[in-house]
């Protein structure tokens, strides 16, 4: 199993079916942040049960991933949360479908304390209790269920018409000191439509997407990361202005300085090395 990118830095979210376990870890060991294991959308209500069982075998054989659960108000979220309980391997769940901060207590209660929760944003009533939700006990991050909230709201799937509901979870997050939030999934395999997709997530202070197969992983694994430029930009403000601020000058010098401290924990993170160390201002 590769290793992973700590969870509040995950820039890719592939989902895999429930009910596929050949394909839990081909998942693991491809270029994805993060795996998460989905009993919800991907598997049909008679195969719930099924699935659900292969997803905590899986775990409990040393298998390690985030599992996405039905949402509180089905009977299949009890089942979900009591079987998932105390797994190893549960490196967190993702509630789906989720419109107010109560139903994200009940699942943290329902869990041992230390589960983390991350939490999908798929209609208008959750976009609107959204602040009430990212400060819910065992909140980890939110997510933009981006198809189900178009259904929703009847709102089609342009950048301008998803800018609101994308710009509204970024601040909600950054209010509520959680990391940013994880953008809905592209549906295409077209590398120049996946680009511009994961472009416009990093565009919109976004820092993961959701992705429905391994090999899309790439690309917001690209956008959601500092470029080599940065990197080396980064580098030269920082030996410029010291780590702990010794060569700032004025007010102008302070968010660079920032902005260059962030930009070098990323490329650590991500094992990235930056070649070029011009000063870019």
């Amino acid at each position: 199993m590769t290793t992973r990118i700590a969870p509040e830095f995950a820039r890719s979210w592939l989902l895999v079916p429930g009910n596929a376990p050949e394909r839990f870890e081909p998942a693991a060991t491809s270029p994805a942040d993060a795996v998460v294991l989905d009993l919800e959308d991907a598997v049909a209500a008679e195969g719930k049960a099924p699935a659900r069982a292969g997803v905590v075998e899986w775990l409990r054989g040393g298998g390690r991933a985030w599992v996405r659960i039905n949402d509180t108000t089905t009977s299949h979220w009890c089942d979900d949360v009591d079987a998932l309980a105390g797994v190893p391997g549960l490196e967190g769940v993702m509630l789906a479908k989720a419109e107010s901060g109560q139903q994200v207590d009940a699942t943290a209660d329902a869990l041992p304390d230390d589960t983390k929760i991350l939490v999908l944003i798929e209609s208008a009533m959750g976009l609107e209790a959204a602040p009430e939700i990212a400060r819910a006990e065992g909140v980890f991050r939110l997510v933009f269920g981006s198809g189900d909230f178009r259904c929703d709201t009847g709102m089609s799937a342009s950048p301008l018409a998803m800018a609101y509901p994308r710009s509204r979870l970024v601040v909600t997050s950054r209010a509520a000191k959680l990391p940013g939030p994880i953008d809905g999934p592209s549906l295409t395999d077209d590398p120049t439509i996946l680009e511009q997709e994961a472009q416009l997530t990093q565009s919109m202070g976004m820092t993961g997407k959701l992705c429905m197969t391994p090999d899309r992983a790439q690309f917001p694994n690209a956008a959601l990361s500092p470029s080599t430029d940065d990197i080396g930009w980064a580098h030269t403000i920082i030996d410029r202005l010291g780590e702990d601020g010794h060569g700032v000058k004025d007010g102008s010098d302070l968010p660079k300085l920032a902005r260059a401290k962030k930009i070098k924990e990323l490329a650590r993170v991500f094992r990235l090395q930056g070649a070029s160390r011009a000063a870019r201002d």
